[in-house]
């Protein structure tokens, strides 16, 4: 298990590299969702999520020679864009390897950041991919099965736990876990009054039905949100989830969309679906706890166009 001793080192470590993003009450959300909301607003980081601290982490902890050698990493967009961007930063090579169903804007902020773009059929067929390419001798920088990414992920909880005012729940957006292993290991040390909730979208459930056959188990993945979309969560992120999260809800896509407009609108930030998912997640949220809720929520990415935007709105008639 990742400690709190570990996400301090490893926001030393970042500070310089990455932004630390408002904490900011959302008067806009507040009225919606009628209860106290807080919004840590990840959209803004380097990149548009928050991926870059998890990946910069990870980039400053290797040796000369795995530098030296490029690294390697597996994504369905955001992961892949912090990596390629930090990497530039840092002087490093990097390959990604992304589905084909990965946004085409994430491939092309990948190669304009100098990384070398594979595409395969597949999430799964990406993650072999990678894996082969770290056994040829790349240097493997796992979205989430790493504790070094997941303190560098719980820098977020963190600066939540420091920024924010009185909470009594946070929900977090689930794809591998490492975000809400990492923010779930900061407030259980800073705030351990706070419960803190994993989302996902339907067709992206590793982490759920992880929880529900007691182990990391390999799912179909069918979400729009590609960018939550992990064939499976590893032991490392199942133990956190299961020993520090209250519970894994599960939204369908067209719920995550419609959070994304309302987000758009009434907190005016333009984010992806895997960030829209947490408002109707919230509102479930509200119906367990009662209207003395004080949310908050990481806004964990908008790397999401207008185009797509628009796409999904049409295919859910949310127009």
């Amino acid at each position: 298990m990742v400690t709190i001793t570990e996400i301090e080192a490893a926001a030393e470590r970042v500070a310089e590299h990455v932004v630390r993003t408002p904490t900011v009450p959302s008067p806009g959300l507040s009225g919606l969702l009628g209860v106290e909301v807080t919004a840590k607003l990840e959209l803004l980081q380097r990149t548009g999520s928050f991926k870059a601290r998890g990946a910069v982490a990870k980039l400053l902890s290797l040796t000369p020679a795995e530098r030296a050698a490029g690294v390697v990493a597996v994504s369905g967009g955001n992961h892949g864009i912090a990596l390629a961007v930090m990497a530039a930063a840092l002087d490093m090579k990097a390959t990604v390897v992304m589905p084909r169903s990965a946004p085409a804007r994430s491939v092309r902020t990948a190669e304009d950041a100098g990384a070398v773009v594979r595409l395969t059929d597949s999430m799964a067929e990406a993650f072999a991919l990678a894996e082969r390419l770290g056994t040829e001798g790349l240097t493997p920088v796992h979205p989430f099965d790493d504790p070094v990414v997941i303190a560098g992920q719980g820098t977020v909880g963190l600066e939540l736990a420091d920024d924010a005012g009185e909470l009594s729940d946070v929900l977090v957006s689930i794809g591998g876990g490492g975000l809400v292993s990492g923010v779930a290991a900061a407030l259980r040390a800073r705030r351990p009054d706070v419960r803190v909730w994993g989302v996902e979208t339907e067709g992206a459930e590793a982490m759920s039905r992880a929880l529900a056959a007691g182990g990391p188990v390999r799912v179909e993945v069918s979400s729009i949100s590609s960018t939550l979309s992990a064939p499976a969560v590893s032991r490392l992120t199942y133990d956190h989830v299961s020993a520090l999260v209250t519970e894994v809800l599960v939204v369908p896509d067209r719920e995550a969309v419609r959070g994304s407009l309302e987000l758009a609108e009434h907190a005016k930030v333009w984010t992806e679906p895997a960030a829209g998912c947490l408002l109707p997640a919230a509102r479930r949220v509200i119906e367990r706890v009662g209207p003395g809720a004080r949310l908050g929520l990481v806004v964990c990415g908008g790397n999401a166009t207008v185009a797509d935007m628009a796409a999904w709105s049409a295919r859910f008639g949310l127009e």
